[in-house]
C-alpha cells in the first residue's frame, strides 16, 4: 500500500532523517582537513553572497560615564550606506590607552533587548529578569575581568527593531529575510558584515592590541559567534553559547530559528559543527546546558562529537574547549575566564 502523506512538517522531517550535506567532514588526517577547509571556505562565502561595501564608519562615542569600576559608552558608527551599527563599549576605569589590551566582541540572542542585558543595563525590572535567567550580562562580566567588550545590538533588534513589533504577529526577521532574499541579500550575511565592521572598530580603539580580539555569544549570539568566527580570522578564539547543535533537530524537526540565521542552500553543504569546524584551528570553547530547554543537551553533544573530530584532524584538539554545566540555556562562566585568559 502506498504510504501517503500530506503534511509539509513529515514531509521535511523524512528528508533530514537521512540527509548528508555534501561538504560535510568525513576525514581523519591533517591533509584531510586542509583539503576540506579549503574546498569549504570557498562554498561557504558563496553562499553568504556578497557582503555590503564598506563605507567610512564616521564612529562617534555618545556618552562615556562612570558605574561602578566600568568605563561605559554609547557608541554609533556606520557599517555600510544606509546602516549604522549602537553598540555598548564597557572597560575597566584603569584600562590604559596604550594599544595593549584584549577585546571581547559580545553577541546577544533573539530577545527582545538586544545588547542591553548583554551589557549589564539593569535599569528596568524586566532587563535585571532577562539577566538573571540567562546569566546574560557576560559583555559586563568579562570587561570586569579586565578585557574591553563591545555588545552591538544585531539588526531587527534593541534599537534597530523599528519600535519592537513593526509586523504584528509575524517574527519579523522572517519578514526581513524574504524582503531581503528578493534581493540576494540575507540578514545573516549582513550581520556578519557588522561584526567585521565591529572587529574594524575594535582595532581602531586606543586601548585595544588588534591582535588580541575574542567573540562570545549565546543562543542567536552562539549562531553569529559560529558564523563570524568562520569569516573573520582577526577574531582569535571564540566561545559559542548555547548553540552548537544539529541542523535537523533544532531547525528542520523543530523549526526552532528565524531568518536572520540562515542562508539559502546552507544544510545542502554544512551541519552546524562544520561550520564551526572552519574555525579550526583557531581555538573554541563550547558551552552546553544539560537543562537547556532550547537546545536539547543530546542534540549539542552529537554535534560536539563530530567537531571533535574536525579539531583531532587539524591537530588542534587540545584548543577545543568543552563546558558542560548543570544549567539551562544560559552563560555558565565556568571556563570563559580561563579560555580567554590563556588565548587573549
Amino acid at each position: 500500500m502506498a504510504k501517503r502523506n500530506f503534511s509539509m512538517i513529515e514531509y521535511f522531517n523524512r528528508i533530514a532523517a537521512d540527509w548528508e550535506p555534501l561538504l560535510t567532514f568525513k576525514g581523519t588526517t591533517l591533509a584531510d582537513f586542509e583539503d576540506w577547509q579549503a574546498r569549504a571556505s570557498e562554498k561557504f562565502f558563496e553562499l553568504l553572497g556578497e557582503f555590503p561595501r564598506p563605507v567610512d564608519p564616521e564612529p562617534e562615542v555618545i556618552f562615556s560615564v562612570e558605574e561602578d569600576g566600568l568605563i561605559r559608552e554609547r557608541v554609533i558608527f556606520d557599517s555600510e550606506e544606509f546602516m549604522s551599527v549602537p553598540c555598548v563599549v564597557l572597560r575597566p576605569v584603569d584600562m590604559k590607552a596604550d594599544g595593549s589590551n584584549p577585546a571581547i566582541l559580545c553577541s546577544h540572542g533573539h530577545g527582545a533587548y538586544g545588547k542591553e542585558p548583554v551589557a549589564g543595563n539593569r535599569t528596568t525590572p524586566d532587563l535585571a529578569a532577562n539577566i538573571a535567567q540567562h546569566n546574560y550580562n557576560y559583555g559586563e562580566i568579562m570587561a570586569r575581568a579586565g578585557y574591553l567588550t563591545l555588545s552591538p545590538d544585531l539588526r531587527v533588534f534593541g534599537e534597530r527593531a523599528d519600535g519592537g513589533n513593526p509586523y504584528p504577529g509575524r517574527d519579523k526577521c522572517n519578514v526581513h529575510f524574504l524582503r531581503g532574499a528578493m534581493f540576494g541579500i540575507y540578514t545573516l550575511t549582513l550581520n556578519i558584515w557588522d561584526m567585521k565592521c565591529c572587529v574594524d572598530y575594535l582595532q581602531s580603539r586606543p586601548e585595544v592590541d588588534g591582535e588580541r580580539i575574542g567573540m562570545m555569544g549565546l543562543s542567536q549570539g552562539g549562531t553569529m559567534t559560529t558564523f563570524a568566527t568562520a569569516a573573520e580570522p582577526r577574531i582569535k578564539c571564540a566561545d559559542i553559547i548555547g548553540y552548537l547543535n544539529p541542523w535537523e533537530k533544532f531547525a528542520i524537526n523543530r523549526a526552532n530559528w528565524c531568518g536572520s540565521q540562515m542562508v539559502p542552500g546552507i544544510y545542502k553543504y554544512f551541519d552546524v559543527h562544520d561550520i564551526a569546524g572552519l574555525i579550526a584551528p583557531r581555538p573554541l570553547l563550547i558551552e552546553m546546558g544539560v537543562h537547556d530547554t532550547c537546545f536539547f543537551i543530546e542534540d549539542q553533544l552529537a554535534s560536539w562529537e563530530r567537531l571533535q573530530e574536525i579539531y583531532r584532524a587539524a591537530g588542534a584538539e587540545a584548543d577545543l574547549w568543552c563546558d558542560i554545566h548543570p544549567g539551562e540555556h544560559m552563560f555558565a562562566n565556568n571556563k570563559a575566564h580561563e579560555f580567554f585568559g590563556k588565548y587573549l
